[in-house]
């Protein structure tokens, strides 16, 4: 099924055409039902948060839209490619779509600079040279150009994940996947990693963001999607979401979590 092309340019006001578009789709683990029925469209530009309870399938759902894990029913599409089992497909659309983790999953015995240019020279076939220079442009961004030459073990959790997001631009995708960023990490390096977040998604970026970090949610989302029980239970725009909620279990969510 053909799908629609990303506009030339992503924009803030989430205008853009349809970048991921998901169908009735359904996922299970064994006899576990870990997602049921969801149907999610997103588009050039837009920043979407999902929260919710832990075990309510928010990371299981991100992690299909890159075949990190493979959904049985429905349709996922990502840049008008359908996910299916074709491993080319499954190529394609992995380089079009950079993900950070909780963990921060870099290679120790690596130097910051060679975590990131691996990628672009296996995958996108790219001389050394350009992809160093990428790199450092990349972690410039996230300001840290001065540790490309020290190894992940000698630095801080909060510099290690902004690596990891420099990693992922490397790719130059076109939509970025974070899985709970900042969990793993102690409160003080948490508003270093979201004031990047917050950079990227200032400059466009296609974003989806699973978070618990709802002062984040606030200030980036066009919309935020509470998710519970593998469903997705709401979804609006920051401002009606946080202070008028429809469903009782984001209404017991949030009067949970704001109250932590």
């Amino acid at each position: 099924m053909a799908g629609n092309k990303m506009a030339g340019k992503p924009n803030k006001s989430s205008q853009g055409e349809t970048v991921i578009r998901i169908e009735a789709m359904h996922k299970w683990f064994g006899n576990f039902h870990a997602l049921k029925n969801i149907d999610l469209t997103v588009k050039s530009g837009e920043k979407i948060v999902i929260c919710g309870p832990s075990g309510s399938g928010k990371s299981t759902l991100i992690r299909c839209i890159n075949r990190l894990e493979e959904h049985q029913k429905g349709v996922i599409n990502v840049h008008g490619t359908d996910l299916t089992s074709d491993l080319k497909d499954i190529e394609t659309i992995r380089s079009e779509v950079g993900m950070v983790f909780q963990s921060f999953n870099l290679f120790p015995h690596l130097t910051i600079l060679e975590n990131c240019v691996l990628a672009p020279i296996w995958v996108r076939k790219m001389p050394r040279k350009e992809a160093e220079e990428i790199a450092m442009q990349y972690l410039e961004r996230v300001r840290i150009p001065e540790q490309a030459l020290k190894y992940p073990g000698q630095l801080s959790g909060g510099q290690q994940q902004r690596v990891a997001i420099a990693r992922a631009l490397c790719m130059r995708p076109r939509i970025m996947l974070f899985d709970e960023p900042t969990s793993a990490l102690d409160p003080e390096m948490i508003k270093e990693v979201l004031e990047t977040m917050i950079s990227l998604a200032e400059d466009g970026m296609t974003m989806i963001v699973v978070t618990h970090e709802m002062g984040f949610a606030r200030k980036v989302a066009n919309r935020v999607i509470f998710m519970d029980a593998g469903e997705i239970v709401e979804e609006n725009d920051p401002e009606t979401f946080f202070n008028k909620p429809k469903s009782k279990r984001t209404k017991l969510f949030l009067s949970q979590i704001l109250n932590d």
